[in-house]
């Protein structure tokens, strides 16, 4: 089994050691088990969390994947079974109505409060998942941005993306030189905070607040498989669930007939599959849609996970962890 150390840290957040924990902070420690969607955390946790109650320590595991958190979405988020769970509590997997959406805040608000009943109760959490906003947010804390004035959102989002980008970089050229041109969400959520609150995005972010990365012992482990690995695992993994429930899963979303724009309707494999209901695409072409749709954001999660997270976080590169049940000893103190 082989471990990669990052070059490149980009410094964002603290560092959290991994380093064996001290007696004192047995009752603090968290698991944290990060990835790739299709790298096999889901079951990496069980394991771990089945080694922990084999030596007499209860263990529960903790939902981080912004798609698993919708109840409406156990299909097209690979959300696990009663079967796969193996008799180990499972917290905040499908604990979201669709009409509701889940923010970073929200979902870390709802963590907090699940580690610290796990703590209390003797166990050990362990959190899964590849958001890494949602990571970043529960260990460093999230920027205090003020509420936008209503007014002012709705004038930056009715420009068009170029127009938006050239006014921030007026307006707050150190964030319109970091983001592309073109991305549209966060270009307009930047000039929004600029405008209405009189500061750029990066004065709230130095200000993170609720974090809990200080107060917990970290034991993180960060999945890094071969890419092509992971791709051809995704895409076995979309075929299997096209025919595995997923259309009456988006049948039954757009029969609520939901904003479109919430987060649940635009995961990945519904827009997909909503075209080929509605005979826009055909089977084979919304498949391909599909898994080209999951390789993509993949993509973006290797990204993230090789530079936006503490170096001294161990990097797992070789699939083989998903055959080696020593791999729970890494956690254990």
């Amino acid at each position: 089994m082989s471990t990669e150390k990052s070059l490149s840290h980009s410094g964002r957040g603290p560092s959290h050691s991994n380093l064996p924990l001290a007696r004192a902070d047995q009752n603090r420690a968290l698991a944290l088990i990060a990835g790739p969607t299709a790298s096999g955390k889901s079951d990496l946790a069980v394991r771990l969390a089945l080694a922990q109650q084999a030596r007499g320590r209860k263990a529960v595991v903790i939902n981080a994947d912004s798609a698993q958190v919708y109840a409406d979405l156990a299909v097209l988020s690979a959300r696990p079974s009663e079967a796969e769970m193996q008799g180990v509590p499972h917290r905040l997997f499908g604990a979201w109505d669709g009409a509701t959406s889940c923010s970073a805040a929200d979902w870390a608000q709802a963590a907090r409060a699940e580690i610290e009943q796990a703590h209390e109760q003797g166990a050990l959490p362990i959190l899964v998942g590849g958001t890494g906003l949602y990571i970043r947010t529960l260990l460093d804390g999230i920027a205090p941005v003020p509420a936008i004035d209503p007014d002012i959102r709705a004038a930056v989002r009715a420009l068009p993306v170029d127009l938006a980008h050239a006014a921030l970089a007026r307006e707050d050229p150190e964030r319109a030189a970091a983001l592309h041109p073109a991305d549209t969400t966060r270009v307009a959520r930047a000039l929004e905070v600029v405008r209405s609150t009189g500061h750029p995005l990066a004065h709230w972010q130095a200000r993170r607040e609720g974090g809990i990365g200080h107060a917990v012992a970290l034991r993180p482990l960060v999945l890094l498989p071969e890419r092509d690995w992971v791709y051809a695992r995704c895409d076995r993994r979309f075929a299997m669930m096209w025919e595995g429930g997923a259309l009456a899963e988006v049948e039954a979303l757009l029969a609520r007939r939901l904003d479109p724009d919430l987060p649940v309707m635009r995961a990945i494999g519904v827009p997909e599959i909503a075209a080929f209901l509605a005979g826009t695409l055909d089977a084979d072409s919304a498949i391909s849609s599909g898994q080209q749709a999951t390789r993509r954001y993949v993509k973006r999660q290797f990204t993230w996970l090789r530079h936006q997270i503490p170096v001294d976080w161990p990097r797992f590169t070789n699939e083989n962890y998903l055959d080696t049940p020593h791999i729970a000893a890494l956690f254990q103190n």
